[in-house]
């Protein structure tokens, strides 16, 4: 029964125990990925390494069996630094999508794919929570919105994008003809209060993130009627009043309050909103004339602000919207009137105020000849719906489930559970540190329930060892040497042959997105 420390806390372990065992008794998270209970250690990934106190080298927790008085190290700087390497060089030889190209470009990062598999399931309840998680007007911005997201579309390299903001307008549309709009759940009010200036895009959504967190809001606006930009800017023809008014009524039915007709720094000074508010929130668009707040520092570019927190050089002042960043599109505002709100609940909650930050990703970039033709086996070959974005009536449900069926389905299956992407979003990994060859991108969908993409394989071994213990047929085994050594079914058998009764254990056991059931993890 040896005694060891971790990170100096004493733990005591039976004979022939790991360092990794011993770790997880004491609720230590040490990272595995080729490791698994059941299956034997394979030591390849290394991002499971420690340090031992008066040893030269690193060594893998999964396999080095604990000793009397062992004093091991798992969270020092050096340790962090040699997971960190391991996992960039696996990215460096990895082929794959974390998010769609359509998330990845769309300023919201609203989750697009999971909103069009949503339409074609006809869910459309959940459609429109996957919709304004991430944008709070959408039946406003599938209007007028110019759409970045389907430049982005990869159908574009087979013949047209999907049309992403006609469906994203179409689930906002059913929503609010539903006569029981969609309202996130607030949380209890904080006792907290914000001022937001300006009833455009920006303040209108960073009022709608901040009710959801529990903090009352204010908006003031000069003008008589909210909308800002959308209202006085936006033609009638293209944004219809009524769309505008039922959209806003949203937030406002959240409990946001607004008092227009009032000029801030004319008729209500800063000073005041400082010192009645916990915070200030501008978001009144581009100004001709300098804001006079005492202490706030300008610089040539306007307003001096952190870029990640769009916090001021003072703490309870925050921007928003074409007041930081001068330019018409909508979606810019609302996704910045959201990063603000965050902030601003860092802030008043007292903790530190770093902003939204988004998951790790990585991404495919171009295909190559022919790759486009592997991921249209799970699109249909229908031309693009041909209403134009203003279209007065929107699509219908038949167009929009016929649109929604034509994406690609090209973010990853298993995003929620792979443990790629999660471990190299904690180490905070840069994933084009090493540059690797460039794998040809592979879709191996021969198998009814799963789909196998090579690309993303890290050659755990774990279905390796699973096919064996079951004592499949033929199973999965390691073909090739060295750095090219791949995973496949022997023989040049199909997968569907190789994983004849072990595909599902196989898919829960696979580290990244290689082996996934056919349907994305939502």
């Amino acid at each position: 029964m040896p005694k060891l420390t971790i990170d100096n806390k004493p733990v005591e372990v039976s004979d022939g125990s790991t360092i990794l065992y011993a770790a997880r008794k004491l609720g230590l998270d040490i990272p595995t990925l080729c490791y698994r209970d059941g299956c034997d250690p394979s030591t390849s990934c290394l991002v499971c390494v420690v340090k031992i106190k008066g040893k030269e080298n690193f060594v893998p927790a999964c396999a080095t069996v604990a000793e009397e008085n062992m004093q091991v190290e798992s969270e020092t700087e050096e340790v962090r630094q040699a997971r960190r390497t391991a996992l960039e060089l696996l990215l460096s030889d990895h082929l794959g999508d974390c998010v769609g190209p359509c998330e990845s470009i769309c300023p919201a990062h609203m989750n697009i794919p999971l909103m069009i598999r949503q339409i074609v399931a006809g869910k459309m309840v959940a459609a429109i929570k996957t919709v304004k998680k991430d944008i709070p007007l959408p039946a406003i911005l599938g209007r007028i919105c110019p759409a970045p997201c389907e430049k982005g579309c990869r159908r574009n390299e087979k013949d047209e994008g999907v049309a992403i903001c006609l469906l994203k307008r179409y689930v906002a549309d059913t929503d609010l003809a539903s006569g029981n709009p969609y309202l996130p759940e607030c949380q209890r009010d904080i006792g907290k209060r914000v001022a937001i200036v300006g009833a455009g895009p920006a303040g209108l959504a960073a009022a709608y993130y901040l009710r959801q967190a529990g903090v009352k809001c204010t908006i003031y606006d000069d003008n008589p009627l909210a909308g800002g930009m959308l209202r006085y800017g936006v033609p009638e023809e293209k944004l219809p009043r009524e769309v505008l008014e039922a959209e806003i009524d949203t937030i406002r039915i959240l409990g946001v309050d607004f008092i227009l007709n009032t000029m801030v720094g004319k008729d209500i000074s800063y000073k005041h909103l400082r010192s009645d508010y916990d915070a200030v929130l501008l978001a009144c668009g581009e100004q001709k004339d300098k804001i006079d707040i005492e202490g706030l520092e300008v610089v040539k570019s306007g307003i001096s602000i952190n870029n990640n927190t769009l916090q001021t050089n003072l703490d309870d002042v925050f921007v928003a919207g074409s007041i930081v960043r001068k330019g018409r599109m909508a979606v810019r505002a609302v996704e910045g009137g959201k990063r603000a709100a965050g902030s601003i609940v860092q802030s008043l909650m007292g903790k530190e105020v770093t902003g939204i930050e988004y998951p790790f990703t990585v991404h495919m970039g171009r295909l190559q000849e022919g790759e486009i033709e592997k991921f249209m086996a799970f699109a249909s070959i229908e031309k693009r719906v041909s209403l134009s974005i203003e279209g007065l009536e929107g699509l219908t449900d038949e167009q929009a489930k016929a649109e929604a069926s034509r994406c690609l389905g090209c973010d990853c299956r298993k995003l929620s559970s792979c443990k790629l992407r999660s471990y190299a979003d904690k180490y905070k990994v840069k994933a084009g540190r090493y540059k690797g060859v460039r794998r040809e991108f592979e879709h191996n969908i021969e198998h009814p329930e799963i789909v196998f993409e090579a690309g993303k394989c890290i050659s755990c071994g774990l279905c390796v060892q699973i096919t064996v213990k079951a004592k499949e047929k033929l199973g999965l085994t390691f073909i090739g040497k060295g750095f090219n050594v791949r995973v496949a079914v022997p023989f040049n058998e199909s997968i569907k042959e190789g994983l004849a009764e072990t595909a599902g254990k196989c898919v829960e056991a696979c580290p990244t997105g290689a082996l996934s059931y056919r349907e994305h993890e939502e």
